[in-house]
């Protein structure tokens, strides 16, 4: 039942992440009808606060199973509770109450933690060796970029809407001009033209290079430096735009770096991933080659899975270490001296 109900608010979970900056930056201009979908989705993520508090966890040491309710409960409200019950809240409705103040409706980016949901999907189709491990790769690398232009996306229509009507115009889309067609007007523009013109301005500010150095490193340089962001039609304004374009490139540099890097991860194929993979599904030719018991398969693919999820052995850990230290450690841990 757990196993259904994880894949039912990992669909709300994918909904939210994308709708979350949607919400912030086209608030003036969504359908009213939408608030009905968000009211579900919340509930729904209020019932799962009260699954966590009944869902057992593995030790972090031991890696034994805990069940008792009360260290259940005290290790949620320490962790992820409170972002939880924060990302519940109705913060439109908050924002009406308190004199629409903007700050207010800053707090919806809070929903976005619920983003790991997704990567933790990722994760396990990652591990899962009946799925292409390069598809699956290249699926999430391709969702992550598209998720960073859509939020950037939805800022800059953001802090469009946000000026005075009277300087509607000293904006990037009240200013913009493609042809004979001015957008001056935009906020009369279909919803859909809106959101494509605001991603088509978050990707083409997303302009990065890789120069290599001498030493055999690499460097991110933004493509255009003196020039406008964008391809000349589509530029910053005024001021916060501006700040805003010189942050979102910088972290263009970040995520190029982290896509270059991921790509020449999958070249390689050196990844911890890919030899949990290979390891196995070698183990599981041999089970089935040689007629093993269910009982016994699912123990030796559970030993795998947990070496796999533990990043240091106590063996991995000493290893560096000289022996005869490394022996004082093991009489220290292992020997129990006779007390008075």
């Amino acid at each position: 039942w757990y196993v259904a109900w994880t894949h039912f608010i990992l669909i709300w979970a994918i909904y939210s992440s994308f709708f979350t900056p949607l919400e912030f930056g086209f608030f003036r201009g969504l359908p009213e009808n939408l608030f009905l979908l968000d009211i579900a989705g919340q509930l729904a993520f209020l019932f799962d606060i009260v699954v966590h508090f009944f869902l057992a966890y593995r030790h972090t040491h031991s890696h034994h199973l805990v069940y008792d309710r009360r260290l259940i409960a005290l290790r949620y409200l320490k962790s992820r509770f409170i972002v939880d019950f924060l990302g519940c809240l109705p913060w439109d409705a908050i924002y009406k109450v308190c004199g629409r103040k903007e700050p207010i409706r800053y707090m919806l980016w809070i929903r976005l933690s619920r983003a790991l949901r997704v990567t933790e999907f990722f994760e396990k189709l990652e591990k899962d060796i009946r799925i292409n491990y390069l598809f699956i790769r290249i699926v999430k690398l391709i969702v992550v970029e598209y998720y960073c232009t859509h939020a950037a996306g939805c800022i800059f229509y953001y802090l469009a809407t946000t000026v005075p009507p009277s300087k509607e115009g000293y904006t990037w889309i009240g200013s913009l001009q493609m042809g004979e067609y001015r957008y001056s007007n935009f906020r009369e523009i279909d919803l859909w033209k809106r959101y494509i013109l605001s991603l088509y301005f978050s990707v083409v500010t997303m302009q990065v290079e890789v120069a290599p150095f001498d030493l055999g490193f690499s460097i991110l340089l933004v493509d255009r430096v003196l020039s406008p962001a964008g391809y000349g039609d589509i530029h910053a304004v005024n001021v916060r735009e501006m700040i805003f374009v010189m942050i979102y490139v910088s972290f263009d540099m970040i995520l190029g770096a982290y896509l270059l890097g991921n790509m020449a991860a999958l070249i390689v194929k050196g990844s911890k991933t890919e030899r949990f993979r290979d390891k196995m599904a070698d183990l599981i030719k041999y089970m089935n080659r040689n007629n093993l018991d269910k009982q016994i398969s699912k123990e030796i693919k559970g030993h795998l899975r947990l070496q796999y999820d533990c990043s240091y052995t106590e063996a991995t850990a000493l290893q560096d270490i000289p022996v005869s230290i490394r022996t004082k450690v093991i009489l220290s841990s292992f020997i129990i001296f006779p007390t008075s």
